[in-house]
């Protein structure tokens, strides 16, 4: 008969392993968004690119103070962020693949599908926070607009369907890169499909008419985001085509992607 020497545990696979919190997984992968150099650049570019925009409107309708209103400022400076969140999103999935790290990190969770999950949750506090930061230099902008300029320079009025929809088309880009980096699981390749595939689709639109108006409208991720990018609420037939094109974009991608994420072999 064998004895268990007191003070040590049994090991087998009978014996259980509490596995990480999800919570701190998820402040894991946030701080590896600003860890690396390109991540924290790219975090610093938002404010920055911000700040420069809101300079340029504040310059730029100097004659026009009806322009100068919280809505326009947020607006725009929602089109910087929709274009670096989604290179954030890649970096996030990729950079395990491309920095060789990612037998450490399947090694401390095995459970592949919980980092998956934490990489998403951490993407997405990314995205409410881009879009907080539209908000508040918007209303710093905002406010200066009133100081410096007159009437009707200044003026808080925006409607809260701009504020939604705004932030559907960040969390549509952001899912579309975080799609486009688990599927491909290469930075490079990423972006590269991330900004290509779209464009190339937008094109075939342009050269084939009748194309867009059977398929396109419906396929097209530009076209589909279109209604999104006023201040009105969205109506249902634009919902459906962006449920639609969310599928073919972000859906199928995706799936695949997790599927090979969960199989892949590490070497």
């Amino acid at each position: 008969m064998t004895t268990t020497p007191t003070g040590t545990t049994p090991t087998g696979s009978g014996v259980h392993r509490p596995g990480i919190p999800l919570d701190r997984l998820v402040r894991v992968e946030l701080r590896k968004l600003v860890d690396t150099r390109a991540g924290f650049w790219l975090i610093a570019s938002i404010g920055i690119i911000s700040l420069a925009v809101m300079i340029g409107i504040l310059a730029g309708n100097r004659n026009n103070p009806e322009n100068l209103n919280f809505g326009e400022f947020f607006g725009l400076m929602n089109i910087p962020t929709a274009i670096i969140l989604p290179v954030m999103a890649i970096l996030l999935v990729t950079g395990e693949w491309s920095q060789r790290t990612a037998l450490t990190t399947f090694a401390m969770e095995p459970r592949r599908e919980r980092v998956v999950l934490a990489k998403l949750a951490a993407a997405f506090i990314a995205a409410v926070g881009a879009v907080a930061l539209s908000l508040v230099l918007g209303a710093v902008g905002n406010v200066i607009a009133g100081v410096v300029y007159s009437d009707p320079a200044g003026a808080w009025s925006m409607p809260v369907a701009g504020i939604v929809n705004s932030f559907v088309i960040q969390i549509f880009n952001l899912l579309l890169g975080f799609a486009f980096a688990a599927l491909i699981l290469n930075t490079p390749g990423a972006i590269v499909g991330y900004f290509a595939l779209p464009t190339a689709l937008s094109i075939v639109n342009e050269l084939l008419p009748s194309f867009r108006d059977s398929v396109g409208e419906w396929i097209d991720s530009s076209l589909t985001q279109v209604p999104f990018q006023s201040g009105d609420w969205v109506g249902g037939g634009e919902w459906l085509r962006l449920i639609v094109s969310g599928i073919v974009w972000i859906g199928i991608p995706l799936t695949l992607g997790i599927m090979r994420i969960l199989r892949t072999e590490i070497k």
